[in-house]
C-alpha cells in the first residue's frame, strides 16, 4: 500500500502525518525533530513511502539531507506555494492540521519542489554570508565614528583604511573623555578588520582550488567573489534545462501581467537570491565601467545603453552574465572574447 507523509518542522517538535493512497489518515503523531525519531516512527507504520513533504525553512536542509540518506522520499516544498494551498484548505492553522495539509499536497501532486543544496554549497554560503557579516559591521563602526565626531566639529575627512584609525586619534587627543570612548571601538575594529581578511583569504583559497570558480573568472568583470557566489548559488547546474532559465531564477528578468484587454511588462522580478542577483548587477557594472577588455558583450551592452541608459544595460548584462556563465559550466569551456565561431578543420 502507498503512503504519502507530511511534515511541519518547529525547533523542537514536527508534526507527522500519514496518508494512504485513499486519503484515509493512517498516523498522526509529534516526535522530537530528530531524523532518526522521523525515521523511526515512519518505519513502524511500514507501507510503501511515496512522498515525504516538508516545507522550506531553517531546517528543512538538515532534515532532508538525513532522512533522504535514510531512503525516504523528502520534497521540499516552496513556501509561498505551500501557504497559499493549506491557507485554501483549512479555516484553523494549528501543527497537525498543517502536516495533515502537506500530506494531502503529496498524494495530490500539488505543489513546487524546491532544489536543496548539497553540503559544499552551504559551507560556500556560510563563508560568503560571514565575511560580508563582518564587512558590514565594520562599516557601521567607521560610519559611526564619523557621525558621532562630527557633533564636537571633528570632521575626519577621506582617509585611507590604514591610516583611520591614526586619524581618529589624533581627532580625539585634546578631548580626554572622547579618547577613552573611541579607545574600545578602535580596538573592535582592529579586530574586525583582522578577522575580515581572514575569511577573505579563505575566500580566495577555495577559489583558487576550484576549476569552475577559476573558470568563471575568465569572464571580464567576474571576480572571486561574483564567482564563488554564482557556484555556491546554482549549485548544481543540470537542474536548469535550459541556460536562459537562469535569468528568470535569480530575478532579472522582466514581470508580466496579462489580464483581458490589459497585457504589460514591468520591471524585473527581484525574485530569487538577493545576493547572487547583486554580484552579477556588480560584475556587469565592472565590465561596463572599469574593464579594459573589449569583448562582444561589452559591445552588445554599449549599444543597449545607447538605446535604453546605463541602467537598464547594466541590469540586461547581469541577465546575460548569469545565461553565460551556466552555458560556460555546462560545457566546460573558457570566455570567448569574439562571437565568431572557430571552425575547427577536419582531420
Amino acid at each position: 500500500m502507498t503512503h504519502f507523509v507530511g511534515l511541519d518542522v518547529s525547533m523542537k517538535e514536527t508534526s507527522v502525518c500519514v496518508l494512504d493512497d485513499a486519503g484515509a489518515v493512517l498516523c498522526e503523531r509529534k516526535v522530537a525533530t530528530e531524523p532518526d525519531d522521523i525515521a523511526v516512527l515512519l518505519t513502524s507504520v511500514g507501507g510503501d513511502y511515496v512522498r515525504v513533504g516538508i516545507e522550506a525553512g531553517p531546517l528543512s536542509q538538515w532534515l532532508v539531507n538525513a532522512l533522504t540518506e535514510a531512503g525516504l522520499p523528502m520534497v521540499c516544498v516552496e513556501t509561498r506555494h505551500m501557504k497559499a494551498l493549506l491557507k485554501a484548505q483549512q479555516i484553523n492553522k494549528s501543527d497537525p492540521n498543517d502536516a495533515r495539509g502537506i500530506a494531502r499536497m503529496m498524494r495530490a501532486g500539488l505543489f513546487k519542489p524546491v532544489h536543496v543544496k548539497t553540503l559544499a554549497a552551504q559551507e560556500n554560503r556560510m563563508l560568503l554570508t560571514s565575511r560580508r557579516l563582518v564587512q558590514r559591521k565594520l562599516l557601521d563602526i567607521e560610519c559611526d565614528l564619523r557621525g558621532t565626531l562630527r557633533n564636537f566639529g571633528l570632521r575626519v575627512g577621506p582617509v585611507s583604511p590604514t591610516g583611520y584609525e591614526a586619524r581618529i586619534r589624533h581627532l580625539v587627543e585634546d578631548f580626554p573623555a572622547l579618547a577613552t570612548i573611541v579607545e574600545p571601538l578602535l580596538s573592535v575594529r582592529r579586530v574586525m578588520r583582522e578577522q575580515l581578511a581572514v575569511l577573505h583569504k579563505m575566500v580566495l583559497d577555495t577559489v583558487r582550488q576550484d576549476p569552475v570558480c577559476r573558470r568563471f573568472m575568465t569572464v571580464p568583470g567576474v571576480g572571486p567573489l561574483v564567482a564563488l557566489t554564482y557556484r555556491a548559488s546554482v549549485d548544481q547546474p543540470h537542474r536548469f534545462v535550459h541556460s536562459r532559465e537562469v535569468g528568470a531564477h535569480v530575478g532579472l528578468t522582466p514581470r508580466r501581467h496579462q489580464s483581458g484587454e490589459i497585457d504589460y511588462n514591468g520591471g524585473v522580478s527581484k525574485c530569487g537570491d538577493t545576493m547572487l542577483r547583486a554580484m552579477l548587477y556588480e560584475a556587469a557594472q565592472s565590465m561596463l565601467c572599469h574593464s579594459q577588455k573589449w569583448s562582444w558583450l561589452k559591445a552588445w551592452a554599449a549599444r543597449v545603453a545607447q538605446r535604453r541608459g546605463m541602467r537598464r544595460a547594466t541590469v540586461a548584462l547581469a541577465r546575460r552574465l548569469a545565461v553565460i556563465l551556466h552555458r560556460m559550466w555546462v560545457d566546460g569551456t573558457d570566455f570567448r572574447y569574439s562571437n565568431i565561431a572557430v571552425v575547427v578543420p577536419a582531420a
